[in-house]
């Protein structure tokens, strides 16, 4: 990690609530009464102000020039106006926001009242965050969302109007009842959209989730009988990176696409090890310490609203040994179509340490996983299919010496 990293931050704000729980999820998100948004972004409030005490006393670095923001969720546009200003009151206070900064809001369709999207303009939101999982609107239904063709095509249209053209959508390959021809129709929606950037993710069913519990149950409720096969949904992702790259959205991390200058410069920072810092429920942050500890993680631990309500918050703290940040570098710099550039890890780790992980490399390009020219390590198109196992081969196996 360079220097220069440390003299910018990106905050993360959780905002958990949802009008409806779709059924392939399992984030700490819930719907919740509107009664609680209030008290909660007290909490949020609170968490912001005593950050930096916190990091000065973990002797952290906590740069107060912030140039990404992103509020994830949940559905963050579901606070009422008057909180959303409050929230950025309270961010502005505390940390000095770059003019140029890029600040996103998930949103769900349908779900961006009038007054809502006049307080994002207010408060500086220049990016926004669909989550549209399926332009087919039976798909769309049957998963949990509330939204149709017709009303993404109309937020798209109303955001644009408000000056806020940097938006992305989601889409997810593999919902239930999903077909390789309804697919085609939802790259083709996406493409005519317009939109700058684009994720698609391949679904994952969690066991925790609706659909993952009847699919271990066996159940009907949720359609999860038809849910694709894991070769017919590698089929669709492929699919996703062809059509969307002749439309000129390029691939640059396993899970997003873009035209130029559109990257997600905050989901960038994860990737790239930047620090950033999280609040809200089931946030986590990464930071730098002044001395040579090195790098620290800091987790919510309570996944539960009204836990975390009762604050201060409880949170898992570890700092990564070299080892661990060696192994981070790896895993997290393949995710990028840019791959990772061995001559600055050894910069970083050292000439021997970094061998010992081109090894790894050496057996992972013989099963055709990765592509390696001696300066940069990149996965193939194989490898973005299998990347977790591809990851797993990095953590362990290699010792900072």
């Amino acid at each position: 990690m360079q220097d220069s990293s440390r003299n910018s931050l990106g905050v993360y704000i959780s905002i958990p609530f949802c009008r409806s729980k779709c059924t392939y999820c399992n984030f700490a998100s819930g719907v919740y009464p509107a009664s609680e948004h209030g008290r909660y972004v007290e909490r949020l409030i609170e968490d912001l102000r005593t950050a930096g005490n916190w990091a000065a006393a973990m002797g952290l670095d906590l740069a107060r020039r912030v140039d990404t923001v992103y509020l994830g969720g949940g559905t963050p546009s579901l606070l009422e106006p008057e909180l959303l200003a409050r929230l950025f009151g309270a961010l502005r206070a505390e940390f000095e926001i770059e003019p140029d900064a890029e600040i996103t809001v998930e949103c769900a369709p349908g779900q961006i009242a009038d007054e809502t999207l006049a307080a994002l303009v207010a408060a500086g939101v220049n990016r926004v965050s669909l989550g549209v999982q399926s332009f087919i609107d039976r798909e769309a239904h049957e998963s949990g969302r509330l939204h149709n063709r017709a009303v993404v095509e109309e937020d798209l249209r109303r955001l644009r109007a408000a000056g806020i053209g940097n938006l992305s959508v989601d889409l997810i390959a593999g919902l239930a009842g999903q077909t390789f021809a309804s697919w085609d129709e939802s790259l083709a929606v996406l493409v005519e959209s317009g939109v700058p950037h684009a994720s698609v993710y391949m679904l994952e069913v969690d066991e925790d989730s609706r659909l993952g519990r009847e699919m271990l149950a066996g159940g009907v409720r949720y359609r999860a009988g038809l849910v694709p096969t894991d070769d017919a949904i590698a089929t669709m992702y492929a699919t996703a990176i062809e059509k969307l790259g002749a439309a000129g959205l390029a691939q640059y991390e396993i899970s997003n696409f873009c035209r130029p200058g559109f990257k997600s410069r905050h989901n960038l920072r994860y990737w790239e090890r930047r620090p950033y810092l999280g609040v809200g429920l089931d946030a986590s942050s990464a930071l730098h310490a002044a001395g040579p500890e090195g790098y620290l993680l800091r987790a919510t631990t309570s996944d539960d609203l009204q836990g975390y309500l009762k604050g201060p918050e409880a949170s898992e703290i570890s700092w990564l040994s070299p080892e661990r940040q060696h192994e981070e570098a790896w895993f997290l710099g393949l995710r990028l179509n840019a791959g990772v550039d061995v001559a600055a890890l050894e910069r970083e780790f050292g000439v021997a340490t970094v061998a010992r992980a081109l090894e790894v490399v050496g057996r992972l390009a013989e099963d055709g996983l990765v592509d390696s020219d001696g300066g940069t390590v990149r996965l193939t198109a194989r490898g973005r299919m299998l990347s977790n196992d591809v990851f797993q081969e990095f953590l362990g196996p290699v010792a900072v010496g």
